[in-house]
């Protein structure tokens, strides 16, 4: 029997366990099942939690939504025990989202016999830091560090706009911002800022991340976020800042980069191929409409 209850915030100790059982995932299947957002979310106030114990009381399964969205998982040693179905049915029916980690055959049977149908697919792509191009910067740019607390506004308004089509990119508010400039990988030198010199305006950005040694795992790089203000696009901006992020990343002494990006974004995906990444692992989102009521 399944007892499923329902926070909007955890405890401590909670937390713990659900990094135990998110690790224990992990080490299982070989991909995080929570994302970034989740991890996040795990010490905020912005979701809505949903955990899965046994008759014993242990934590068996973990769901959480912030607003539609969210995330699911279950200990690899309490699966195919009805424990998925019962957060399933906690979270209610009507229009969801749920990411999977990793395109695999039992989350795609699950996700369809619960009436979920594939809605997006978010690629990891890599590539080594070494024989990076040259992509010189437009005329009339150039390039400088994120100043936290003083660059704030200027960058939500750039990446509003830059991603105003983006399901969760876009509507970043200055609390996402604070969350993240709390986590022990922020680094400012990191957030390089695209600006004209004549005004300082803020043309583009490319926020770089650095992904600690995890185990056998070297510690790897990421363009976190890039992104150009379409009202004051310079051409080959984009590519340009992609090259000066791998550029700091291969002098912090990193051996590779990752990005994500959705395989329906035609235009970045085409500028990434370019810039030498390939496809290294695949995320599924399943959506199940507003009409669905279960069964």
């Amino acid at each position: 029997m399944t007892a499923v209850r329902s926070t909007d915030r955890l405890t401590p100790a909670q937390v713990a366990d659900v990094f135990a059982l998110a690790t224990a995932a992990d080490e299982a299947d070989g991909v995080a099942p929570l994302s970034e957002d989740g991890v996040l979310g795990l010490r905020g106030i912005t979701h809505r939690h949903f955990l899965a114990c046994t008759d014993g009381d242990e934590l068996a399964g973990y769901a959480y939504l912030n607003g539609t969205a969210g995330e699911l998982v279950v200990h690899p040693q309490h699966r195919l025990r009805g424990h998925a179905t019962a957060l399933l049915a906690a979270l209610g029916p009507g229009e969801l989202q749920f990411w999977a980690h990793g395109d695999e055959p039992g989350a795609r049977a699950f996700a369809e016999q619960a009436g979920f149908t594939r809605a997006r697919v978010l690629w990891q792509m890599r590539r080594s830091l070494t024989g990076l191009p040259e992509v010189p910067l437009p005329d009339g740019v150039r390039v400088r560090a994120f100043e936290p607390g003083a660059d704030d506004k200027a960058w939500l308004d750039v990446n509003s706009r830059a991603f105003a089509h983006h399901p969760e990119q876009g509507r970043w508010s200055e609390d996402d911002l604070q969350l993240r400039f709390a986590e022990p990988w922020f680094d400012p030198a990191g957030f390089l800022l695209a600006v004209d010199p004549a005004d300082d305006r803020l043309l583009g950005f490319h926020w770089t991340k650095v992904h600690p040694a995890d185990g056998t795992e070297p510690a790897i790089g990421e363009i976190y976020v890039l992104g150009v203000d379409p009202a004051g696009h310079r051409r080959g901006l984009g590519a340009a800042l992609s090259i000066a992020g791998l550029q700091h990343l291969a002098g912090r002494g990193l051996a590779d980069a990752l990005l994500y990006v959705d395989e329906s974004n035609a235009a970045a995906v085409s500028l990434y191929r370019r810039l030498g990444f390939e496809v290294f692992t695949t995320d599924i989102q399943y959506q199940r409409a507003a009409s669905h009521i279960g069964s």
